[in-house]
C-alpha cells in the first residue's frame, strides 16, 4: 500500500473531541473550491460562515499528494485558456503556472493496435476516416455553439438530442466506426468517465460548449494547457487558511433541519459530527451523489428526489508513473497518446515542475476500468504498464513510483470527474438544478455551465450562489436581530 502524505497541507484541527455549537448566516457543506468559494464571497458581503467538511483536508476532488517520496496530482490539476475564473483566482493568490510539456511526437495506437508516430492537431488516419473525423467535429461544434453551456434543456433540439445515446448519435452522422471511436474517446473516456451508450448526443454537447467548442476538447494543447506550480490543492487551502476557524474539518453532515421563520426567511440547523450549526442559508457544496448521504428534514420535494437519482458519477483510473528521467523525451515524443481501443486511452507527460525525474499520467476509463478492477493489484499494475509502454517503448514498465488514483472507492466521491445525466435526464431535470429549496442552495463543478467539471466551473458556482444568497439575505432580517 502506497504511503499518502498531503503536500502543504492546512493545520488539521485536533479538537475533534469538543462538540461545536455555532450560530452563523451560511453553513456550507463541503470544502471544495466551489465550497471554499462561496464561503469567502460571502464573508466578503458581510456575512457569516460555517464550513463543513467531512474529510480531513480541504480540496474535495483536488488532492495534491507525497507518494513514496513523489508528488503527485492525485485529484484535478489542469487549466485551459479558456478558465478565465480560474486564472483570476490564481492571480490573485500568487500562485504560478507552468505549461505542460509537448514537444516532439505523439503516438496514436489504433484498432490494429500498432502505434504510430506523429505531430499536429490530427490523428494519423487514413484519409476517409480523417474526412468523418473532421465533419463529425463540425457538427459538434455547431451544436455546441448554438446550444450553449447555460440552458441546453432548453433549446428546441434538446429533447431530440438527449433521447438519443452519443454512441448512436455518432453512427447515425457516420459510417466511419474509428472515426466514431476516435470522437467518443474525447467525450467518453476523456471527459464524463462513462461509456457513450449510457449518455446522451445533448450532455455530449454541453461537455462541449462549456469548454468553449468540441474543437477545444478535441485539442489537447488546449484543454490540458498548463498545470499549477506546486498543486492545485494550493486554492483551496489558501482560501481555507484566509476562513480560518469557520473551516472544520473531519465532520460529516448527517442532517438539515429547517422551517420558515415569522420574518419570511428560515431557520436552520445543521448537526454533523463535531458541530451543530444554527444559521439562516444552506449551500451544499458537495457533488450531486454524495446529497442523500444528509437527512434533510422537511425531505426534498419529489422532483429534486428524482433528478438526483438520474446524476451519477463516472469512473476512471488515473494512474501516475514516476522514472528516474523522462526517458521519452530522448526519443523524440512528448508522452502524449491517445488510443480508443487500448487499455490506457490517453497518457501525457505530467512531470512536475523543476523535476529531474519524469512523470506519465494515463487514465482507464468505464467499462476498461471495470474489466481490471477485477484482476489483483499487481496483475492490474502490469496491465497498465504494458499498455503504457505500447506508446512509449519498454521502459514504462518499470517505474520507481507507481499509484492509481482511485475516486470511485473514495467515501466522500465515489466516482469521478464529475456528475452528469443518465439518457434522456438533462432536458427533463436540467432547468431544476439550481433551484433553491427553502434555504437550501446547490453548488459545485457538476452545475457549472462555463468550466462544467472543472476547477474554474467550481469557482463560478460558488461566486455566484454565494451572490445569490447576498442578495436575499439583503431584504432578510439578520441573524440574532
Amino acid at each position: 500500500m502506497n504511503a499518502i502524505h498531503l503536500a502543504g497541507s492546512i493545520t488539521r484541527d485536533r479538537r475533534e473531541d469538543i462538540m461545536l455549537n455555532l450560530n452563523r448566516d451560511v453553513v456550507v457543506v463541503g470544502a471544495g473550491p466551489s465550497g471554499l468559494m462561496a464561503a469567502r464571497e460571502l464573508k466578503k458581503a458581510g456575512l457569516s460562515v460555517a464550513v463543513l467538511e467531512a474529510r480531513d483536508r480541504v480540496g474535495g476532488r483536488t488532492w495534491t499528494g507525497t507518494v513514496d517520496g513523489a508528488m503527485l496530482e492525485i485529484g484535478g490539476q489542469w487549466v485551459s485558456p479558456d478558465q478565465e475564473a480560474l486564472l483570476e483566482l490564481l492571480q490573485e493568490l500568487n500562485l504560478d503556472t507552468y505549461p505542460r510539456y509537448r514537444d516532439g511526437e505523439s503516438v496514436y495506437i489504433g484498432a490494429d493496435g500498432v502505434p504510430v508516430r506523429y505531430t499536429g492537431d490530427s490523428f494519423p488516419v487514413d484519409p476517409e476516416t480523417a474526412v468523418e473525423m473532421d465533419r463529425l467535429v463540425a457538427i459538434l461544434d455547431q451544436l455546441a455553439a448554438e446550444i450553449g453551456p447555460a440552458e441546453p434543456w432548453a433549446h428546441p433540439k434538446a429533447r431530440e438530442l438527449d433521447t438519443i445515446s452519443f454512441h448512436h448519435w455518432l453512427r447515425q452522422n457516420s459510417a466511419s466506426e474509428e472515426a466514431c471511436k476516435n470522437i467518443g474517446l474525447f467525450i467518453a473516456g476523456g471527459m464524463l468517465t462513462k461509456p457513450a451508450h449510457s449518455f446522451s448526443a445533448l450532455q455530449a454537447v454541453l461537455m462541449a460548449a462549456s469548454a468553449g467548442s468540441f474543437t477545444n476538447l478535441t485539442d489537447e494543447d488546449f484543454i490540458l494547457d498548463r498545470r499549477v506550480v506546486g498543486g492545485m490543492q494550493q486554492v483551496s487551502q489558501l482560501l481555507a487558511q484566509d476562513l480560518g476557524d469557520d473551516v472544520v474539518l473531519n465532520t460529516p453532515v448527517r442532517t438539515i433541519n429547517w422551517e420558515p421563520d415569522a420574518e419570511g426567511g428560515h431557520r436552520v440547523t445543521v448537526e454533523s459530527d463535531r458541530a451543530t450549526v444554527n444559521a439562516r442559508f444552506v449551500i451544499m457544496a458537495v457533488p450531486p451523489n454524495l446529497y442523500s448521504r444528509v437527512s434533510f428534514n422537511p425531505p426534498l420535494p419529489r422532483r429534486q428526489h428524482q433528478m438526483h437519482q438520474h446524476q451519477s458519477l463516472g469512473l476512471v483510473i488515473k494512474v501516475h508513473a514516476v522514472y528516474a528521467t523522462p526517458f521519452w523525451r530522448d526519443k523524440g515524443l512528448s508522452g502524449t497518446g491517445f488510443g480508443a481501443d487500448a487499455l490506457v486511452q490517453e497518457v501525457y507527460d505530467n512531470t512536475n515542475h523543476g523535476d529531474a525525474r519524469g512523470t506519465l499520467v494515463g487514465f482507464v476509463s468505464d467499462e476498461k476500468a471495470d474489466a481490471v478492477f477485477e484482476l489483483s493489484a499487481e496483475e492490474r499494475r502490469e496491465a497498465i504498464l504494458a499498455s503504457v509502454a505500447g506508446y512509449l517503448g519498454d521502459e514504462a514498465l518499470t517505474p520507481e513510483v507507481y499509484y492509481e488514483s482511485d475516486w470511485g472507492s473514495e467515501e466522500w466521491t465515489r466516482g469521478a470527474y464529475a456528475a452528469s445525466y443518465d439518457l434522456g435526464g438533462l432536458h427533463r431535470y436540467g432547468k431544476d438544478q439550481h433551484a433553491p429549496v427553502g434555504p437550501i442552495y446547490w453548488s459545485s463543478s457538476d452545475l457549472a455551465a462555463e468550466g462544467y467539471q472543472h476547477v474554474d466551473g467550481a469557482i463560478r458556482t460558488g461566486r455566484r450562489t454565494a451572490e445569490r444568497i447576498a442578495e436575499v439575505a439583503r431584504v432578510s432580517v439578520p441573524a440574532g436581530a
